[in-house]
């Protein structure tokens, strides 16, 4: 069993130079019930809390107040040594003088278990991430992957009820990270044990976590399967943080704007996503629409006035720039009244016409059926 509730739990320190007693509350009130065997992903950006609450977890942080409970028990109180969690950290933080069969049982060593007994387990652990082959091996001999799987060894020797990871794959370059994740969800298929994993890496909480907790400013924005975060955002912070390339944000214009502007508008409320459009849309603020949710294409002849219902029509735009990505390929579009460019990201038929487009050339933008997003402030 690893279940993990917070109930109003709330962190604070004290305020650097303000007054004796003032605090500064970094985290609000959380409630969140982590399931047995769930592998639940922190994200939000830098400073936002989730390292804070991973740490109150695994008992390196008091709770200022609220209740922690790990299988129902509350923790608030307890020893990191006797909540039953195992954390792996940014830096491997490796015995240097020691091998890695010694670094992964140093901890079974401190409980005093038998050396044949830990010899047993930390073989086994080995083979189960497939570094048995560097036992005897030093960590100065180990690339960063290698280190890491050490690491996360020394953690499932132990054999936890959780597991918290606090960024551990930031360190590795691009290729690696990619492996690692692969591995992450191996090992937690076959463990089956409660995995929290802190990351600002949209890439691997949207591949890696069951479930993803939006943090922000110390409050949690969002909980969900990744895809509902991405099509159905709360609001506009989770539509902006999870997406890669990020979604496009266009303010609601005014009487005085441009007719492109306007004309886009109006498109943009025509396709509201069937959770946005139960929404009065006259009090949006703002529309959401995902890269690949345009339509690019050259230009139809004539612009037609807002308001007028001819929406056939698609809204002039120029290419300021374009990115081939093989697959797919990013454009970077100007509409008239219009501050940030609008990226578009095409795939699939769409492809083709992509070589016959030049930077500074007219074209014509629509939004596919009912992927609009809308946001009030």
């Amino acid at each position: 069993m690893g279940s993990v509730t917070f109930r109003e739990v709330r962190k604070s320190y004290p305020k650097v130079g303000g007054a004796k007693g003032e605090q500064t509350q970094v985290i609000q009130g959380l409630n969140l019930d982590i399931k047995d065997g769930e592998f639940m992903v922190f994200i939000g950006p830098s400073g936002c809390g989730k390292s804070t609450t991973l740490r109150m977890i695994a008992g390196l942080e008091s709770v200022s107040s609220g209740e922690l409970l790990i299988d129902g028990a509350p923790v608030n109180d307890t020893p990191p040594s006797q909540r039953g969690v195992a954390m792996v950290f940014q830096s491997y933080a490796l015995y240097p003088h020691m091998t890695v069969a010694e670094n992964m049982g140093f901890a079974l060593k401190m409980d005093g278990l038998p050396k044949i007994e830990r010899v047993r387990q930390v073989r086994q652990v080995a083979e189960v991430l497939q570094i048995t082959h560097l036992l005897d091996r030093l960590p100065k001999d180990l690339s960063g992957g290698q280190r890491q799987r050490v690491a996360i060894g020394r953690a499932i020797v132990r054999k936890p009820k959780v597991f918290l990871f606090d960024e551990p794959l930031s360190n590795l370059d691009a290729s690696l990270r990619v492996h690692m994740r692969i591995e992450l969800a191996r090992l937690h298929k076959e463990l089956g044990t409660t995995m929290i994993y802190v990351t600002h890496d949209q890439v691997e909480a949207m591949t890696l976590g069951q479930r993803i907790a939006v943090f922000h400013e110390g409050r949690i924005e969002q909980v969900g399967a990744p895809l509902d975060l991405y099509e159905r955002p709360a609001n506009e912070f989770v539509a902006g943080f999870l997406g890669s390339p990020k979604i496009n944000l266009i303010e609601r214009p005014g009487a005085q704007d441009s007719l492109a502007h306007r004309l886009l508008w109006q498109k943009l409320i025509k396709n509201l996503s069937p959770e946005a459009a139960i929404q009065n849309a006259d009090e949006l603020q703002k529309m959401g629409v995902r890269a690949e949710h345009w339509q690019v294409a050259k230009p139809a002849a004539g612009l037609p006035v807002p308001g007028s219902g001819e929406l056939g029509s698609g809204v002039p735009c120029e290419l300021v720039l374009s990115e081939h990505l093989g697959d797919s390929a990013l454009l970077y579009l100007k509409v008239d009244g219009i501050k940030e460019l609008i990226t578009a990201r095409l795939s699939g038929d769409d492809l083709p016409n992509r070589n016959q487009w030049a930077p500074g050339q007219a074209l014509s933008l629509e939004v596919k059926p009912h992927r609009t997003l809308g946001f009030k402030y």
